[in-house]
């Protein structure tokens, strides 16, 4: 009982990590673009992708601890490796252009193509998170299922 008990909380945490990056990157952000201006939407999604990168590294750190499979274990640690680049590595060289560009905002500075760049090596690695989110997601469903 115990083990169905464990399976089925590592299951709601990886399914918390995977629906928080679709739900912030693929909802909250375009919406936040499509209902105000670039600047405000940008910063209003900055702090999104904060908050959801702090709990990726939580519910990862879970994860990680708690799996005992190989393969579980490279799908979370290839998910904390997206994170830590795309947020933690890429993010502050994107939030230092946003900061020099002062009030006009990066897309109206001389960085515009720069900040696109990183923007887009960032979004890869979203991407990369998210499929593998799913991939974690769809890997312990079937162990927990097989232990019922």
């Amino acid at each position: 009982m115990r083990d169905v008990w464990v399976a089925r909380s590592r299951l709601l945490i990886a399914t918390l990590w995977a629906g928080s990056l679709w739900a912030v990157g693929y909802l909250a952000a375009p919406t936040l673009f499509a209902s105000f201006d670039r600047l405000t939407a940008g910063n209003v999604a900055a702090t999104l992708f904060r908050s959801e990168a702090w709990l990726a590294l939580a519910c990862g750190t879970l994860l990680l601890v708690s799996s005992q499979k190989r393969q579980e274990r490279g799908l979370i640690a290839a998910m904390l490796a997206c994170t830590a680049l795309g947020y933690f590595a890429l993010q502050p060289f994107m939030a230092a252009l946003r900061a020099a560009a002062g009030p006009a905002g990066v897309m109206a500075s001389d960085a515009k193509m720069q900040f696109g760049i990183l923007h887009g090596v960032s979004s890869v690695f979203y991407l990369a998170d998210s499929l593998l989110g799913a991939a974690l997601v769809l890997k312990l469903q079937s162990s927990t299922a097989a232990q019922r």
